[in-house]
């Protein structure tokens, strides 16, 4: 029988229970409960696994916060100033390193590969010392055990762990191996003593491109390894092709490879010629990213292609990734037209997928008939009302160079917007939300279940625009913002307004810690009916003098951060969004709108991982912020927002959007973002994040001052913008207003120095 199992499973719970679970242990520190719910979570999962068909489930997948803080907690890859505190109270010091507190800055925090899920970075130095704190992974397993369940752990392996991370002295991570691996030996020898068999070890950064110190600390690494006592060893490999590592990764001592067929079926051919008969074969081959159903036609021939050449023996089914980036389960949602719902695939739906075609390779007729049923609906979707539009595309077709063009230069641009704007040195201003208040919530929910009309709602809408806007003016904000108190998403609100998406009620998925998000479902050729945003922002303009921002997400943003039809390229899908919010921007501009902000937060998430692919992408997701952008008047200032991005590798990408500002989170990391603009002389204006919205940490104006005048290292007075990492929207209100008064203080502050420096 042709083994099934998965990599990973979604954490967050079928009904979030988890985020409210953690969110109640921060505001009561009721660890007992916080703990008990991760348990019963941890075992409804397996279970729910074991019903679909999988013969192993996977443990050590599931995390309070993040898989990889806790594997640098679990090796004891601690930074000092968390230290006592997480001994004294290990669940405290783990939140305080995840997210801070009071006292303690929080770890940095970046994507997850080109996935939209955070993980917390690593901090180590040279001389680093490592050793096994408490064996999680044998917990767990030991847990999944007493259900009578066959369990498999699932740990970060070491090099990708040490790749993931930084150094504080800035040297080189990996020179750490020598010191990491006798951990991971008494890991995987304490996994052995217990009777486990198999371990997953997650090496992700072996389909990046490789330098020869890397591929050599995978050959030592994996051989110290096989030399000790250890369970039989998984190499996972996913989010791509393995390319020019796979003779790496097939020659290494383990007892079997993990390859991505969804994003990488070419390399088929070539991973069966390298991997010896011997090796169990993992093939992912349901997409662990995305929620369409998979196409039978196209996994059943990858398997007969396999089976003809190695048996089946050795051959395991699972998706191409954990299933941690794919809602829980897809019967939850009633609300969606059946037609849609037939087309879908969440976390559960794919492991029945995989128990499947284990059925079909082995012979079964009943699963060979419910493929080729499969193979029927999702032959009919091609041809459903709305996946096509013809005036849709054609305006794709129509679109000319001149596009793409403001109609000046950035250099005229800025004289203009300066005697429009008529802003003071230092602007400060925000990235766009403020917090969601429980009552904003409780009216969003009661006109959504139809127990309020449209008229209250909308008067409690107008309340608190009004009240955000009378706050920024009081603290002496510049640049305001209406504070988006009708916006339950970034990316959802404006889909729900396009053609072409539907929503679930309950396809959560794990952005980082507590927070989730709920991705739309980009199902068919996109258009705007209507505008989306122009009568909030012109009622918040007429209750002020000072400009306030038109709010947008931008094209590649909604793209990375929806999920996406398989049937179409992703940039067609792109530029058609473009246009949408083109026709957004204009009627924002055509309403007197002089600040419009286009966030691609997503930009640098979209990149492809091997470099050969970076160009390609870059000039595609350039072109559709520039179509978004493209036509807007002189005096119309331009700003767009990034976060949690490593800029260094695209840095004249960003440059090309044309964009009059730019935001950017550098605060956990202490400016060292900026370093991407030391070498690249930046034309327009800069807004570095000066405190960390994702930490209920208020910081103080001096510490700002601080961050600020490490910024002027690096940019000119003229280009610094002042404002906070991100929106404000997962803040409450108590922290808020603190920091941005102190945020404004520093501004002003700063201002009244160069002020007399430069009278």
């Amino acid at each position: 029988m042709t083994h099934t199992t998965y990599l990973g499973f979604p954490r967050i719970g079928r009904r979030r229970e988890l985020k409210r679970a953690l969110e109640t242990y921060w505001q009561d520190g009721n660890a007992s409960a916080l703990l008990d719910t991760a348990r019963a979570l941890r075992q409804r999962h397996w279970q729910l696994a074991r019903e679909a068909g999988m013969q192993t489930v996977a443990v050590n997948d599931f995390s309070l916060y993040d898989h990889v803080l806790d594997t640098a907690v679990m090796f004891d890859a601690v930074p000092e100033r968390y230290r006592s505190l997480l001994q004294d109270d290990p669940l405290a010091g783990y939140f305080a390193m995840a997210r801070g507190n009071r006292n303690l800055h929080a770890l940095e925090m970046t994507k997850w590969f080109d996935t939209n899920y955070h993980y917390i970075v690593p901090e180590l130095h040279a001389g680093q010392r490592f050793q096994l704190n408490a064996n999680k992974p044998l917990a767990e397993w030991r847990e999944a055990g007493a259900l009578g369940l066959n369990a498999r752990p699932v740990v970060l392996g070491p090099v990708s762990f040490l790749l993931l991370s930084k150094t504080t002295d800035g040297s080189d991570a990996l020179n750490l191996l020598d010191a990491l691996l006798p951990a991971y030996v008494e890991l995987l020898a304490q996994l052995a003593q217990a009777g486990v068999d198999w371990i997953q070890l997650d090496e992700p950064c072996l389909v990046q491109d490789l330098d020869e110190t890397a591929r050599l600390a995978y050959v030592a690494a994996y051989e110290t390894l096989a030399q000790g006592a250890s369970p039989k060893r998984l190499l996972a490999s996913y989010f791509g092709g393995l390319g020019d590592n796979l003779a790496l990764a097939a020659n290494l001592p383990v007892d079997g490879l993990h390859v991505d067929l969804v994003r990488a079926p070419e390399q088929l051919d070539a991973v069966l010629s390298a991997l010896p008969a011997q090796r169990v074969l993992s093939a992912g081959v349901v997409d662990g990213r995305n929620i369409w159903r998979s196409q039978p036609t196209q996994v059943v021939t990858l398997l007969q292609k396999i089976a003809a050449a190695r048996g089946t023996e050795n051959l395991w089914l699972a998706p191409s990734c954990s299933l941690l980036h794919a809602p829980y389960d897809v019967a939850q949602e009633t609300s969606l037209p059946a037609e849609l719902r037939h087309w879908l695939a969440f976390a559960k739906q794919k492991l029945e997928e995989l128990k499947l075609y284990a059925q079909a390779l082995d012979g079964d007729e009943g699963a060979k008939h419910a493929l080729s049923d499969q193979s029927a609906r999702l032959a009919a979707r091609r041809l459903a009302d709305g996946v096509q539009r013809k005036d849709v595309r054609a305006r794709v077709r129509a679109l000319s160079p001149q596009a793409t063009q403001r109609r000046s230069s950035l250099a005229h641009r800025r004289k203009v917007q300066a005697e429009v704007l008529a802003l003071p040195p230092l602007p400060t201003t925000t990235i766009g939300s403020f917090p969601q208040t429980e009552t904003l919530r409780h009216a969003r929910a009661e006109h959504r279940a139809e127990r309020i009309d449209g008229d209250a709602y909308e008067s409690v809408l107008r309340e608190e625009i009004e009240r955000v806007i009378r706050f920024q003016e009081n603290i002496g904000l510049d640049v305001l913002v209406h504070g988006e108190p009708e916006r339950n998403d970034m990316v959802e609100y404006f889909g729900e307004q396009l053609d072409g998406f539907a929503f679930t009620r309950h396809g959560w998925v794990q952005s980082y810690g507590s927070r989730c998000v709920k991705p739309p479902i980009i199902w068919g050729d996109v258009s705007r009916p209507q505008p989306m945003t122009v009568s909030w922002t012109r009622y918040a303009q007429s209750l002020t003098d000072r400009p306030v921002k038109g709010m947008l997400t931008g094209p590649v943003t909604v793209l990375q951060w929806s999920f996406v039809r398989d049937d179409l390229p992703r940039d067609q899908v792109c530029l058609q969004l473009a246009l949408a919010l083109r026709d957004e921007v204009h009627d924002l501009e055509s309403a007197g709108i002089r600040v419009i902000q286009i966030d691609e937060p997503a930009l640098r998430e979209g990149l492809p991982i091997r470099r050969a692919d970076h160009a390609a992408y870059l000039e595609w997701a350039v072109r559709c912020f520039r179509i978004t952008a493209g036509g807007t008047g002189d005096a119309t200032q331009i700003h767009t927002h990034m976060c949690y991005s490593e800029f260094n590798d695209i840095i004249e990408a960003v440059a090309a959007l044309d964009a009059d500002v730019i935001s950017i989170e550098s605060s956990r990391s202490r400016m060292e973002l900026l370093q991407a603009f030391e070498d690249f002389r930046y034309p327009g204006s800069i807004g570095p994040g000066v405190y960390d919205i994702h930490s209920p940490r208020v910081p103080s104006k001096t510490e700002m001052i601080d961050l600020l005048q490490r910024a002027l290292t690096v940019l000119e007075p003229g280009q610094l913008w002042v404002n906070p990492d991100c929106g404000l929207k997962t803040r409450g209100w108590k922290e808020t207003e603190p920091a941005l008064v102190a945020m404004v203080q520093a501004a002003q502050s700063l201002r009244a120095t160069l002020h007399t420096a430069h009278p």
